[in-house]
């Protein structure tokens, strides 16, 4: 004699609708996390090295680089040395608490970065940072 059992009985079965919210909220997050990633906004130079380096958050960041042949850029848009000054200024006006990134080639002339960091003195802007690279042991 056959007894009924009072449970249905069901083949299981792979819901697809709640992997499909799972795969978009992971492909939500993965943009935001890529979106949100800092970007160097240097043109590439060979950095010094140094042992005491420290990061630094990028918020309000102007990147001044001076490329092995000496020329001068900022943000990616090369400038002379006679444009600098003003460039600067307009960038102070701009943000208050900006900060200048300089990265220097190892082989550059250090004159340059230092009549940078003049102009930015008398421009009003103290938050200059220079940037190195890790010293391999």
């Amino acid at each position: 004699m056959h007894i009924p059992s009072p449970i249905a009985r069901r083949k299981a079965r792979i819901e697809i609708i709640p992997l499909i919210d799972i795969m978009f909220f992971l492909l939500a997050t993965f943009l935001m996390v890529s979106l949100s990633m800092v970007q160097n906004s240097g043109i590439p130079v060979r950095l010094p090295a140094a042992k005491t380096g420290q990061t630094h958050d990028r918020g309000e960041t102007a990147c001044l680089s001076i490329a092995r042949d000496g020329v001068i850029y900022f943000n990616h848009e090369p400038l002379s040395m006679e444009t600098l000054p003003e460039r600067l200024r307009t960038f102070k006006a701009a943000y208050v608490d900006g900060r200048i990134v300089l990265n220097n080639d190892r082989d550059a002339s250090w004159g340059r970065a230092v009549a940078i960091l003049d102009w930015a003195r008398e421009c009003g802007i103290t938050r200059v940072v220079i940037q190195t690279c890790p010293e391999k042991p």
